[in-house]
């Protein structure tokens, strides 16, 4: 297992597209996800440790963010042939488990996850109303293991403030996590 960091923020950087299968049957993109004032793209996985460890914090973030009219989104890029825990039927079971505000769709080509520049699970992009980069930091303290309960909110307090002022803060901290579990170029 890699560990790795996320680069800093390029802020105003366009969100890319994108039409991804949801473990709900329906296809997603971009403006389906995006809410009025923003959206979080998120790259997470089943697997890691790292987002195991915060997965409950992530629907709570993203339920809470509903109300600032920010949108989220999970994308699932790893090569499940490797990691089978990351299948789409896995994907199906955790996303009804942990009851996900958030489509969770599959990026089986891993090009949206490149498009991205998503280097790790998880990884976080913050986007404002006109899809321009905001955010790209961590949850909170957490790493392999959760953070107090009474820790920073670091991607909340964020994203709440791109919904009121459609900028992200100057100074963000480095989400780290698993990298990506790239497909062997064919």
């Amino acid at each position: 297992m890699v560990s790795l960091q996320t680069p800093v923020c390029e802020f105003g950087k366009p969100a890319v597209d994108f039409a991804l299968p949801g473990v709900d049957g329906r296809v997603w993109t971009l403006q389906d996800c995006r809410g009025e004032n923003g959206l979080l793209v998120m790259f997470i996985c089943n697997h890691c440790p790292y987002v195991k460890a915060v997965r409950d914090r992530i629907v709570r973030d993203a339920r809470e963010l509903l109300d600032y009219g920010i949108g989220s989104v999970a994308i699932m890029s790893n090569d499940p042939t490797e990691y089978p825990e990351d299948s789409f039927e896995n994907m199906k079971r955790v996303a009804e488990e942990y009851d996900f505000p958030f489509p969770y769709l599959l990026d089986e080509t891993q090009e949206v996850a490149k498009a991205y520049g998503a280097v790790c699970t998880p990884d976080f992009f913050g986007y404002n109303k006109d899809l321009e980069l905001q955010y790209r930091g961590r949850l909170d303290a957490s790493r392999k293991e959760a953070a107090p309960p009474d820790a920073r909110r670091d991607l909340f307090e964020a994203m709440v403030q791109v919904a009121r002022t459609g900028r992200g803060p100057e100074e963000q901290i480095p989400s780290m996590g698993c990298s990506i579990k790239w497909k062997a170029s064919a």
